[in-house]
């Protein structure tokens, strides 16, 4: 299975020529090359992680595309059939299983309302936990995508999550709020943190991929 990382949220995995993307979101260029694509998740309604222009432009190009999301963003993406998921359900799309933690989005502000949020672990081996520090408990887990810079990111949680999750390989993700010298200072303290447990960290930016 291949990982590819585009800008901000977004990740795109391939295997046995069919596509699964999550998160497509407004801080992502358009999406190409998606004939092969059986399903998409969405973590949580915020806009960064999906916009209805892209769910446009992929359904056109992948008619029929299952999408799976907590119940938030099947009210938010009125118009749109959603395949809603919760904390605990495992669901199956081609060649992808998919199993969701969590349920809440991490904190911004007090005075903000705090959303639905669902981590995925997709085919046992890549966890992405959405906009959460949720851990998957007892699970192995080989690859993490894992949060650098957001409203709601303070570093040294997420420094903690990563050694609380204990990969095996770790990346950086939802980081486009991030300036050039704040992301590369976050992804090395995301590589401390995972090499604490033996881990490796890659630097992948926008298009660059890891093989699992």
């Amino acid at each position: 299975m291949r990982v590819t990382k585009f800008e901000h949220a977004t990740l795109r995995l391939d295997l046995s020529g069919e596509t699964l993307i999550v998160d497509p979101g407004s801080f992502t260029s358009p999406l190409v090359d998606l004939s092969g694509l059986v399903a998409i998740v969405i973590t949580h309604e915020h806009p960064d992680h999906w916009t209805p222009d892209h769910l446009d432009r992929i359904l056109r190009d992948a008619p029929g595309t299952r999408i799976f999301a907590p119940a938030g963003v099947a009210a938010a993406a009125t118009g749109y059939e959603i395949t809603v998921v919760e904390p605990g359900d495992s669901m199956s799309a081609g060649a992808f299983t998919l199993r969701f933690f969590g349920g809440d989005h991490e904190v911004i502000h007090s005075s903000l309302p705090r959303v639905q949020n669902l981590g995925v672990l997709i085919n046992d081996a890549l966890y992405y936990p959405g906009d959460s520090y949720a851990v998957p408990e007892g699970v192995d887990v080989d690859a993490l995508a894992a949060p650098l810079g957001a409203p709601w990111l303070k570093i040294g949680e997420a420094m903690d999550f990563v050694l609380a999750v204990k990969p095996r390989r770790a990346f950086g993700v939802h980081d486009m709020t991030l300036s050039v010298i704040g992301r590369g200072m976050h992804r090395s303290r995301l590589k401390w943190a995972t090499e604490q447990h033996g881990g490796e960290f890659f630097e992948l930016d926008p298009g660059d991929s890891l093989d699992l």
